[in-house]
C-alpha cells in the first residue's frame, strides 16, 4: 500500500505545498493571471525509471532552457536529485520553445506544461534488498521565471518524494518532447527519396506563395526584357536569378550545420521574420522598391559604364531579386513545406542539407525553364504602357505590405521607423527626380550628397534605441527615500535587475525619454535605481516585504501626502507617468533648501 507522504519545499509565494500520495507539490512563480507550479514522483520514461519533475502553467510564464541566452549566468532551469540509496544521472529535459523578449531576441525556453526526468543510474541498498527497499529523494529545482512584461527574483525549490523500488513498474508513465539532439539521432520516418520529393514539391510551391507576390512582377517584367535579348543572354540571366535563390537557401543550410554543431539547436523556419532589425531592414526595402516602381528613380549606369561592362551588365541585379524572393517566400510556407524542412533537420548533416538545397531547387526550377525556352518567352504581351500602370499598382502594394512589417514591431520601434520611411522616400525622391546624368556633376554630387546626408542624420534619430544616462539615479536606500519625502520630496524608484530583460526595455523606452527626464529633474523627483540582482539585497527585501511586489520590472512613485504608492508593472507606461509628473507641484529649483533635500536624497 503507498504510504502517505507530505512534501517539504522551502517559502514559496503562497507558502504552502500540496502532497499527494508519493509524490510533492509545490508553485514556483506566480504573478497577475501567469502562474507555473511543479509535481515530484516517481515515474518511468520508456524502460528507465527515475523521478519525474511535472511542470504545469500558463504559457507566458517561461523558464531558460540554455545558461547563454538566460538573463544571468547559471539561471537556467535546473533539475537535480540526489538520495543515498539511489544513483540519478543527467537529467532529461523535453524539446525547448523559441520565445522572443522584449528586447527582440530569441531564446530557448520552457512554458506551459512539461516534464523532465531524472534517470535511476542504479540502487545502492547497505542495509536491505533493493526489492524492498523504500526511499527518500530529494529534488531541487532552481532557476528564474519570466513572462513578457516582468522577471521574478531567481528561486531554489527543494521538494521530497518516496520512491518504492519493488513498486517501480507501476510508477507514472510519461513522455518527453524529444530534443533537438535526440530527434537528430533517430532513422528517418520516411524514405530520403520520399523526402527530398517533398522538398522539392515544397520548393515550388514557394512561388505560389502570398508573401512572394511583391517581387513577382518585378520578376516578370525583368523577364520580358530578357525576351528581346538573345537566347544565350536570357539563358544566362535567368541561370543567374536561379543562383540567388539557390544562394538563400545555401545561406540556410550552413546556418543549420552551425546551429546543430556547435549550439545543438535548429533553425526555426521564418524566424528571421521575428527580428525587429530584419522586419525594419525588409519594410524599408520595400518602400524604396515602391518608388522605383512610381518611376521617383532609376536604376541604371552611365553609358561610359555601361560600355565598359559589356555583358555583365544586370546580373548582380539578377542574384540580388532571386535572393530577395526567396526570403519573402519563407514565412508565408504550406504545412507540406514546413515538413520538409522539419525533416531535414532532424537528419545527419549531409541529408539534412542536401534536403534544404532541394527546396531552393524546386523554387528556381520553374524561372530556369521559362528562361531556357525562348518560345515561351517571345508569347509574353509585348512592353507598353501596360507595363507602367502595372508597375505603379504594384507600388502601392509594396507600401501596403512594408507597412504589415512595421507593425509588428514592438509598439515603441512602430512610429519612429515611420517617421524613418517618410524622410529616406524624400531622401530618394532628391536623389532620382532633382538631377540626372545629364547635370552638371558638381551639382549632382552637392544634391546627391546632401540626400544621403539628410538620411543618415534621419536614420540617426529614428532608427537607434534610445539613448541613456538622461536621469542621474540614485543607488537604494530606505533612509533617503524617508528623508526625501519628510522634506516634501517626490520620490521614484525603479526596481532593476542585472538578469531582467524586461528591465532593459524599460529603460530604452520609458527611462530614456527627455520629457521624462526634464519632468524629474523639474519636479526635484527623487530618482532611485533599486537593483534586485542580488537576493539579500537592501532593494531585494524592499521589493518583496516593504512594497508588496512579486518580481521586476515595478517602478514606483512617492508622493508626500499620498497613503498609496502609484506603481507600475511591465514596460508601457511611459504616457502615465509623464502625466504623473506633470501633476505634481514645481519643485523648489535651485534654492537652499532643495539643495539641501538633494544631498539628503544622496547620502541619507
Amino acid at each position: 500500500m503507498w504510504m502517505l507522504f507530505f512534501g517539504i519545499a522551502s517559502l514559496c509565494a503562497h507558502g504552502q505545498d500540496k502532497s499527494t500520495a508519493n509524490s510533492a507539490s509545490a508553485e514556483l512563480a506566480r504573478f497577475e493571471d501567469e502562474y507555473s507550479s511543479v509535481r515530484v514522483t516517481p515515474a518511468r520514461l520508456d524502460d528507465k525509471s527515475g523521478i519525474a519533475a511535472i511542470f504545469e502553467g500558463t504559457e507566458d510564464m517561461h523558464y531558460y532552457a540554455r545558461s547563454e541566452t538566460a538573463p544571468a549566468p547559471d539561471l537556467q532551469l535546473k533539475v537535480e536529485a540526489e538520495s543515498d540509496e539511489l544513483e540519478f544521472g543527467k537529467p532529461i529535459f523535453p524539446k525547448w520553445q523559441i520565445f522572443n523578449d522584449p528586447t527582440g531576441q530569441k531564446v530557448e525556453v520552457y512554458a506551459g506544461n512539461f516534464t523532465v526526468f531524472v534517470p535511476i543510474e542504479a540502487a545502492t541498498t547497505p542495509t536491505k534488498p533493493a526489492a524492498t527497499r523504500t526511499t527518500d529523494v530529494e529534488v531541487k529545482i532552481s532557476g528564474i521565471a519570466c513572462t513578457s512584461q516582468v522577471c521574478l527574483s531567481p528561486f531554489e525549490e527543494t521538494l521530497q518524494t518516496r520512491a518504492d523500488w519493488s513498486k517501480r513498474d507501476t510508477w507514472k508513465q510519461i513522455s518527453l518532447r524529444p530534443t533537438a539532439e535526440q530527434e537528430r539521432g533517430r532513422a528517418p520516418t520516411q524514405p530520403i527519396w520520399l523526402a527530398l520529393g517533398l522538398a522539392l514539391l515544397a520548393g515550388l510551391g514557394l512561388n505560389i506563395m502570398p508573401c512572394v507576390w511583391p517581387v513577382l512582377p518585378l520578376i516578370v517584367m525583368r523577364i520580358v526584357e530578357q525576351a528581346r535579348q538573345s537566347k544565350g543572354k536570357s539563358i544566362a540571366m535567368g541561370l543567374t536569378f536561379c543562383l540567388g535563390i539557390l544562394l538563400f537557401f545555401a545561406a540556410l543550410a550552413a546556418g543549420n550545420i552551425v546551429l546543430q554543431t556547435f549550439y545543438g539547436t535548429v533553425l526555426q523556419w521564418g524566424d528571421q521574420f521575428r527580428s525587429p532589425a530584419f522586419l525594419i531592414a525588409m519594410a524599408l526595402v520595400l518602400v524604396v522598391l515602391a518608388l522605383f516602381m512610381f518611376g521617383l528613380f532609376t536604376i541604371s549606369l552611365p553609358s561610359s559604364v555601361t560600355s565598359k561592362a559589356g555583358r555583365g551588365k544586370g546580373y548582380f541585379g539578377a542574384v540580388a531579386m532571386g535572393f530577395l524572393a526567396a526570403v519573402l517566400s519563407t514565412p508565408c510556407s504550406f504545412g507540406i513545406l514546413a515538413a520538409a524542412f522539419a525533416w531535414a533537420q532532424a537528419q545527419p548533416l549531409l541529408p539534412a542539407t542536401t534536403a534544404i538545397m532541394t527546396i531552393g531547387i524546386g523554387m528556381a526550377v520553374p524561372y530556369a525553364v521559362l528562361t531556357s525556352m525562348p518560345g515561351l518567352l517571345k508569347r509574353l504581351p509585348r512592353g507598353g504602357r501596360w507595363m507602367d500602370l502595372f508597375k505603379q499598382a504594384v507600388g502601392f502594394i509594396l507600401l501596403v505590405i512594408a507597412v504589415k512589417l512595421i507593425t509588428a514591431l514592438p509598439a515603441a520601434r512602430k512610429t519612429s521607423v515611420l517617421y524613418f520611411a517618410v524622410v529616406l522616400g524624400f531622401c530618394v525622391w532628391m536623389w532620382g527626380s532633382w538631377v540626372g546624368y545629364a547635370t552638371k556633376r558638381l551639382r549632382r554630387w552637392l544634391v546627391r550628397g546632401l540626400a544621403v546626408a539628410i538620411a543618415v542624420g534621419a536614420g540617426w534619430i529614428f532608427l537607434p534605441a534610445p539613448a541613456f544616462g538622461l536621469i542621474d539615479w540614485q543607488k537604494y536606500d530606505a533612509m533617503a527615500v524617508e528623508n526625501a519625502l519628510d522634506s516634501e520630496r517626490p520620490v521614484l524608484i525603479k526596481f532593476t535587475a542585472d538578469w531582467c530583460l524586461s528591465c532593459q526595455t524599460v529603460e530604452k523606452i520609458v527611462y530614456s525619454r527627455k520629457d521624462i527626464a526634464k519632468l524629474i529633474h523639474r519636479k526635484h523627483v527623487l530618482p532611485i535605481k533599486a537593483d534586485t540582482t542580488e537576493r539579500d539585497s537592501q532593494a531585494t527585501l524592499a521589493l518583496k516585504y516593504t512594497y508588496n511586489e512579486p518580481g521586476v520590472p515595478v517602478s514606483i512613485l512617492l508622493v508626500p501626502g499620498r497613503d498609496e504608492p502609484i506603481k507600475w508593472r511591465g514596460i508601457f507606461f511611459g504616457d502615465e507617468l509623464e502625466q504623473r509628473l506633470q501633476e505634481l507641484p514645481e519643485g523648489k529649483g535651485n534654492g537652499e533648501k532643495a539643495k539641501d533635500n538633494n544631498e539628503q536624497g544622496r547620502g541619507g
